[in-house]
């Protein structure tokens, strides 16, 4: 069966057999993805980690299935009643769904009507009704009637052996596959309010009446209908029939399961009985099943597309430009409490903190300003990171005065702070720093998170980042794995230095285990800096197989061998021996030599173990080694003047950032508190069928106002500069409807709410409402 299921995948990835084959062998000898698509090139035929991630996950779907499909053979055998064609038909199913209709009509179950009319022999009434038109229902039926079988009288007899056929008609997979197959076609998803909860319910009233075919909602519309379902403002329901006349008596669904039994309904005398047999079939029994199950099959895609969402923007955040190892000041803006200060060194060491208070009401601006100038200057900060909450553009014209009096060659950067109190409250923050305050700890993160985006982030969990999309009505354990799969992707692509590396990060990092990496620490602090990556193997608990994943993402800057600082992995090192031997060079000078590397011919280096990718890796990292994949850093430059809501006009033309993309649009800090929304037909003059066709997370963006509500805090932009406001500029039909509502929350005390208003209006419809930004 393991073969029968690699040939699966490799039609599903597009892919030879034998790739998939020897993959899931070294994912099964416990080789990390990240290991795999890096180090393991000529084994897998080069799949790449997405490739890899699609085929682990669909690897465990198909032995779920393939563990299931066993039990169900062997509890059919144990009941004696496991065909040759059954057990074909079950080793054929090639999704739970269809497994699970085959094992319907022999899965235990409580007793039914139709078993206590099997058990009291009405069987043969059934049949002769169902099979034989012709039969007298009322005739037949006499011949059953058994006070010692609990038969009373004619009405009795028939409605036991209707409950008999019902019973098969709803056991049928083949008919349940035409009937699934022709609602996942043409079925709609009907919501509706529920009486006396229009007030309360307001938030969701877009769906108070809604109507939309069960195929095309989108994730972020279905997981809204069913978050006001699970909250008891509407109801949802599934309208077979949505082209049929309202008040029609019989479904098509009706016609589908007569025309599966050969039946057609006339005149003759068991045809009445027959078509009530159908009825009843179809609205008590399958029509149920059905509807439970593709409201399923909808919150299972929804769930899915939600995740992607929320992967594929973390994913961008997490890989965002590093502003690098230089001297910079967090600065986390505060009124009441003041404004919270930490500076750190060029390696992220925290060297000094302080509160200031240059806002109402203390308005200590001189003697706060004072405080940050001596900062400045003392430990030569080159950067300031200013946190994106409460009182931001206040302390950036604060920083922006300082700048300008002090004649300060120091740089101001805009940092999203989103998450930056669930790490200072977090045991990982405790740990790090014991004796300091909570509220500064903040400041801390911010200024990390500018120098290495990365390194800083890991420490948080990715759930309280905040770019999800229904992030709290999606199963926690699938998201939490597929953001899991996210981080450690990204942190091996980039590398870890392991001597100023964390735990939180090493923890990331291919091979290595929570314990591994704090003990990868624990060496550090105790003996120095590692000078090799061999010395790794002396840290307690990492041996051969984890050294093995790991060691080619370390990085050992200035050590004893070149060749640790970059991505080439220990066991290809004879590699580069060769290829300095072969042309009389030392290795070192290999590193950086341009022209003589792009000279040599990867396949006069390769072996039995060493194939034409990992040579050619190999040669490409000697020329630029350890180079970060990450793009260059660059920043948003807010508008002077600008501070919040109520300062926009119509027509401005603005710089911000992308803080999120959703389906239907990307959302855009433009320094005012407030994200602005760029619909997905704003974005661009062309179709665009996904936002992340254009622009993705941290992307510097310039945008026009298009409209403005202060009142609601809700701000419509565009990409397209030539929009002229007040008008529907849009040159596509999107999927997103003019009245969707859509909300998205991150978890970690900070809360960001998006709405799709009601109304026919451009801004309550093509526009979405942005976030409401609260500060932690």
């Amino acid at each position: 069966m393991s073969q029968a299921i690699c040939k699966l995948i490799a039609q599903e990835l597009n892919v030879r057999p034998e790739q998939v084959t020897a993959a899931v062998n070294l994912i099964d000898d416990g080789n990390t993805v990240p290991f795999i698509a890096r180090y393991r090139k000529e084994v897998t035929g080069g799949l790449d980690d997405t490739q890899l991630r699609n085929l682990d996950s669909r690897l465990s779907y198909l032995r779920e299935l393939d563990d299931r499909r066993q039990t169900i053979l062997k509890s059919i055998q144990d009941q004696g009643k496991l065909t040759a064609a059954l057990e074909q038909e079950i080793q054929q199913a090639d999704s739970k769904t269809r497994l699970e209709d085959l094992y319907l009509p022999y899965k235990p179950k409580r007793r039914t009507k139709g078993q206590i009319a099997i058990e009291a022999g009405l069987e043969p009434l059934a049949d002769a009704l169902w099979n034989h038109p012709q039969t007298e229902p009322e005739i037949e039926a006499a011949k059953y009637v058994s006070a010692d079988k609990g038969i009373a009288d004619n009405k009795a007899a028939l409605d036991g052996a209707r409950a008999i056929i019902m019973e098969r008609i709803a056991e049928d997979a083949n008919l349940l596959e035409k009937v699934r197959s022709y609602l996942t076609r043409h079925a709609e998803l009907v919501s509706r309010v529920v009486t006396g909860q229009e007030q309360a319910g307001e938030k969701f009233k877009d769906y108070f009446a809604h109507n939309e075919a069960l195929n095309k909602v989108p994730s972020h519309r279905a997981l809204a209908m069913l978050r006001g379902r699970n909250e008891g403002f509407l109801t949802l329901a599934m309208n077979a029939d949505p082209a049929q006349e309202e008040g029609a008596r019989q479904s098509y669904c009706e016609t589908l399961i007569a025309d599966h039994y050969g039946i057609s309904l006339s005149q003759a005398p068991a045809d009445v009985w027959r078509k009530q047999v159908i009825s009843w079939a179809w609205r008590i029994k399958v029509s149920m099943h059905m509807e439970t199950e593709l409201m399923g099959a909808l919150k299972e895609r929804s769930e899915i597309e939600a995740i992607e969402v929320f992967a594929t923007n973390l994913k961008d955040l997490l890989m965002a430009a590093p502003a690098g190892p230089r001297a910079t000041l967090g600065l986390d803006p505060g009124l009441r409490t003041g404004s919270k200060i930490a500076v750190v060194d060029a390696t992220g060491k925290v060297l000094t903190t302080e509160t200031i208070y240059p806002h109402p009401p203390q308005k200590q601006y001189d003697q706060a300003m004072a405080v940050v100038d001596k900062l400045v200057r003392k430990f030569n900060v080159d950067l300031i990171a200013i946190g994106n909450g409460t009182a931001s553009r206040e302390t950036d014209s604060f920083v922006g005065d300082l700048i300008a009096r002090g004649n300060l060659k120091v740089q101001k950067i805009m940092v999203s702070e989103a998450g930056a109190s669930v790490y200072s409250a977090s045991e990982l923050a405790a740990k790090e720093f014991p004796n300091m305050d909570v509220s500064l700890r903040g400041a801390v993160s911010i200024a990390r998170r500018l120098q290495d985006p990365l390194a800083e982030l890991v420490k948080i969990d990715p759930k309280s980042i905040g770019v999800g999309q229904y992030q709290h009505d999606v199963s926690q354990s699938m998201l939490a794995k597929r953001l899991d799969a996210v981080v450690e992707d990204c942190v091996n692509a980039v590398g870890v230095d392991v001597n100023t590396a964390s735990a939180a990060l090493l923890t990331r990092v291919a091979g290595l285990s929570t314990t591994m990496a704090q003990n990868i620490v624990d060496y550090r602090d105790e003996n120095g800096r590692f000078e090799a990556r061999t010395t790794l193997k002396k840290v307690a608990r990492l041996g051969p197989k984890a050294f093995e994943q790991c060691a080619g993402f370390l990085r050992i800057m200035d050590g004893k061998n070149p060749l640790d600082a970059s991505s080439v992995h220990p066991e290809a090192y004879p590699v580069v021996k060769a290829i300095a031997e072969k042309n009389s060079k030392a290795v070192k000078s290999l590193i950086g030599d341009t022209e003589f590397l792009r000279g040599l011919h990867a396949v006069d280096y390769t072996n039995d173990s060493f194939g034409l990718p990992t040579v050619t890796d190999i040669i490409k990292e000697l020329d630029k080694p350890g180079r970060d994949p990450r793009p260059e850093f660059k920043t948003a430059t807010f508008a002077e003047g600008v501070e919040k809501v109520s300062d926009l006009e119509v027509g401005m033309v603005l710089e911000g950032v992308v803080s999120n993309v959703a389906n239907f649009g990307a959302f855009v800090d433009i320094g005012v508190h407030q994200d602005g929304l760029v619909h997905i037909s704003a974005l661009t003059d062309r179709y665009v069928a996904d936002p992340r066709e254009v622009v993705k997370a941290g992307d510097i963006v310039k945008v026009k106002v298009m409209e403005v509500d202060v009142q609601r805090k809700r701000i419509a932009l565009s990409m397209r500069l030539n929009d002229e406001p007040g008008q529907d500029n849009r040159t596509q039909r999107s999927s997103e409807p003019r009245n969707n509502q859509n909300q998205m929350r991150s978890q970690g005390g900070q809360q960001r709410r998006r709405e799709e208003p009601a109304g026919n209006n451009a801004m309550g419809g093509a526009f979405a409402a942005a976030f409401a930004k609260a500060k932690r």
